[in-house]
């Protein structure tokens, strides 16, 4: 029998409010932190930017959160100087050490520069050169960078170790409150900037300090608004870790989206994390390069991969739950972008935007397959034909052609087996889109009495039937590589077969056409690998 004074068991609800309590006091706590933080010494408040082709496409207005405005082309600086700027004279004194896979490096540098102390670097070995010269750039001579490891993890490794060596203070990434709390003003300047109805807040997702800084401050003034975190599919140690309810360390992340690339997240960004985020959303590398080119089409700005994920983020979660008329905010979080992997990039963004789907087609080896196959695909716009003639009975053809929607490759692919072509849709395929496509081709007996040409057609439906139908029915097309490149003609690699008493009749169908060409029978790469 219980006394009086004996407390009573505690209910589910009680456990509830003692949670409540918990979560309003950390995030009172994180509020006035958020309040007080010192960024504008070097940061400024960014654009909350609507974008109206992607806002059209999705049915809902979404606005972008520009922090790769900031002058370091990321919101990492915010938390860096914050950090720097509560340390005590003799923790400058000594100097400062970090490890960052770039865009925390670039904001310790400039903060560094900022505030007249030594800074020491930690940048893993895959980091993008543009942010490591830019790092340079920033904290001039009195900024050290070193180079040590494949990842994040490795480099704060060896950072530490430096902070021991040297007697150096540390400057987190993103496991500080002090950071987390500078981040936190991204949401301070959205809710200020936008004072209607918000659905969700996207934030991209690497060690947390950002995801953890939007989630206090926004579930402590606007709780009916839902924070969402971004990831990758394979860097997603926060979402692995909150389905846990525990840290999870991943063995190995992907590199694509570099500024992510995190193997295990802080002890107080899960924390917050677990607290406030209400659903973490994973994303592919082919969804990033589309969203890299949404925000390039609305705002004529070039996100890194990162930088793009709350947008791809943004764009699956309403394509998953079906809302429309909503107000979505997607922080593009950083533009430090090296200009060769735009390539990639541009390769990609249509498939992750189901604009382009890709297939394998067997043709038989006949006169007039080709057509006939040409005549299946109709008025589509074809993006990419790869063919090199290798077997005397049928043909393989790596095929891309633009879509309207997902479900269209699968329809289309049903009309190419209908119509007598046994095809496989390459498009999910990771081998055939990264490397296979690159790889069609090579040296054949049955390419006797070749000739090859390089010809420029128009980018406009029908150019190629043009061709097909011009030529004769008995030449045969051996060789056949296209792929759109965005202008408005394309340069295409033609390899036909015709008689050689033919050769005048051929000399004059090719200059009846109207197209640009120029003979390569001769070139020393074609002869090398082809002929």
């Amino acid at each position: 029998m219980q006394t009086a004074f004996a407390p009573l068991p505690a209910t589910d609800d009680d456990r509830d409010n003692e949670h409540d309590r918990e979560r309003d006091g950390a995030s009172a706590d994180y509020l006035q932190k958020i309040l007080n933080a010192r960024v504008y010494d070097v940061a400024r408040q960014t654009d909350l930017q609507p974008a109206p082709q992607l806002s059209a496409r999705l049915g809902n207005a979404v606005l972008l959160k520009r922090e790769d405005q900031q002058s370091v082309f990321s919101f990492k600086l915010r938390g860096a100087y914050n950090k720097m700027a509560h340390l005590s004279h003799d923790a400058l004194e000594r100097g400062v050490v970090t490890a960052s896979a770039g865009n925390h490096a670039q904001g310790v540098a400039l903060s560094a520069a900022k505030l007249g102390v030594r800074a020491v670097i930690v940048v893993p070995q895959t980091a993008p050169r543009v942010k490591i010269d830019a790092v340079r750039a920033h904290g001039g001579p009195t900024v050290e960078v070193v180079l040590a490891g494949e990842s994040y993890s490795e480099a704060y490794a060896h950072a530490r170790e430096l902070q021991r060596q040297q007697d150096l203070t540390f400057i987190p990434a993103f496991d500080d409150p002090y950071v987390i709390a500078a981040q936190g003003t991204v949401a301070m300047e959205i809710l200020r900037q936008h004072q209607g109805p918000i659905h969700a807040i996207f934030v991209p997702i690497g060690g947390g300090s950002l995801a953890a800084g939007i989630a206090a401050y926004t579930k402590a003034v606007r709780p009916e608004v839902r924070v969402i975190g971004v990831q990758t599919e394979d860097s997603c140690a926060m979402a692995q870790s909150l389905a846990a309810g525990r840290r999870v360390e991943l063995a190995e992340v992907g590199l694509f989206s570099d500024g992510t690339a995190v193997k295990l997240v802080g002890e107080e960004t899960f924390r917050l994390c677990s607290a406030y985020i209400d659903e973490i959303i994973t994303v592919d590398t082919d969804a990033l390069c589309a969203a890299i080119k949404d925000v390039f089409q609305d705002t004529r700005s070039l996100l890194e991969p990162a930088g793009a994920m709350a947008v791809a983020g943004a764009k699956h979660y309403a394509e998953r739950t079906g809302i429309a008329g909503e107000t979505l905010v997607a922080v593009t979080s950083g533009a430090n972008m090296n200009f060769d992997r735009m390539r990639f990039v541009a390769e990609r963004a249509d498939v992750g935007e189901a604009r382009e789907a890709l297939f394998a087609v067997t043709l038989p080896e006949r006169h007039g397959s080709f057509k006939r196959f040409c005549e299946l695909v109709g008025e589509r716009h074809v993006t990419e034909f790869n063919y090199r003639i290798a077997d005397a009975d049928c043909a393989h053809l790596f095929v891309g052609v633009q879509i309207a929607h997902r479900g269209e490759s699968a329809q289309l692919a049903g009309a190419f087996e209908a119509g007598g072509f046994p095809t496989v849709d390459l498009t999910g395929d990771e081998l055939a889109k990264q490397h296979v496509r690159y790889m069609v081709g090579g040296r054949t007996p049955l390419a006797r009495q070749e000739r090859l040409f390089r010809f420029e057609f128009p980018e406009r439906p029908g150019a190629l039937m043009k061709f097909l139908s011009s030529m004769a029915p008995h030449w045969n097309v051996s060789l056949f590589h296209y792929r759109n490149q965005g202008a408005d003609s394309s340069s295409i690699l033609v390899g036909m077969q015709a008689p050689p008493d033919e050769y005048d009749a051929l000399d004059r169908f090719l200059s009846s056409l109207g197209y640009p060409y120029l003979e390569e029978t001769n070139n020393r790469a074609y002869r090398m690998f082809l002929s």
